[in-house]
């Protein structure tokens, strides 16, 4: 038969899950996201809550005759569960971006931590803290470095629907500071909106910003967004 665990483990779990969380939230309430310090905290702490629950709860009737129970049941819903709080921290704008996907691997990882916080995973725990901040943070120079030497990017052009942006791709593909640079083009229709998705090569700040300027000299062009 299992024994339960004392009210001071308890309380050390909880405390340690909370403190994970909340390194893990602040690094994502800097940058402003709903998904910040508070939500990180609650959902570790919820997650570790909820794993001791599943390997104590039920200590006293397990051993019971003609009762048998699997008490990872109820910890693996958190994995699963926590896909809804994910779901709501990504965010499809307007313009077809898509901005919220890495808030929603952190609340995942968080809910994680505290799955192996509520297990006395402890070593687990923290490493797993320390790897998602240097992910979160120390990465994050070094990925925009990569991006911005290797990376291709993406210009919306966004025009009328009833515009011809046939010019304005001849002129593209004809202008020799631009044509070399150009991958492709896409075009869809956003409520009134055309938008127009060009495709560059990243090569130079200044061979962008000198397609973007040929582009807002087209007059049918009623702004621009760069990804």
């Amino acid at each position: 038969m299992i024994e339960s665990i004392g009210w001071q483990e308890v309380f050390i779990r909880l405390s340690i899950a909370g403190f994970c969380g909340a390194l893990i939230g602040l690094e994502r309430e800097r940058k402003n996201w709903a998904a910040g310090l508070r939500t990180h905290m609650l959902v570790c702490v919820g997650s570790c809550l909820i794993m001791i629950v599943s390997s104590f709860g039920f200590a006293d009737i397990l051993g019971t005759e003609h009762v048998e129970l699997d008490p990872s049941r109820i910890a693996a819903q958190v994995v699963s569960g926590i896909g809804f709080i994910g779901a709501g921290a990504i965010l499809f704008q307007r313009e077809g971006t898509v901005r919220g996907l890495t808030t929603a691997a952190g609340l995942w990882t968080v809910a994680a931590i505290g799955l192996a916080t509520g297990g006395g995973m402890y070593f687990a725990a923290g490493m797993a803290t320390i790897i998602a901040l240097g992910i979160l943070w120390a990465l994050q120079p070094i990925e925009r470095l990569f991006l911005r030497r290797y990376k291709q990017s993406t210009i919306k052009v966004f025009t009328n629907v009833n515009d011809d942006t046939s010019a304005l791709i001849k002129t593209l593909l004809s202008n020799k500071d631009t044509k070399s640079n150009v991958q492709s083009f896409t075009m869809n229709k956003i409520g009134t909106e055309l938008v127009l998705q060009i495709t560059v090569e990243n090569k130079s700040e200044e061979k962008l910003q000198a397609i973007i300027s040929l582009l807002k000299e087209d007059p049918t062009v009623k702004r621009i967004l760069l990804n």
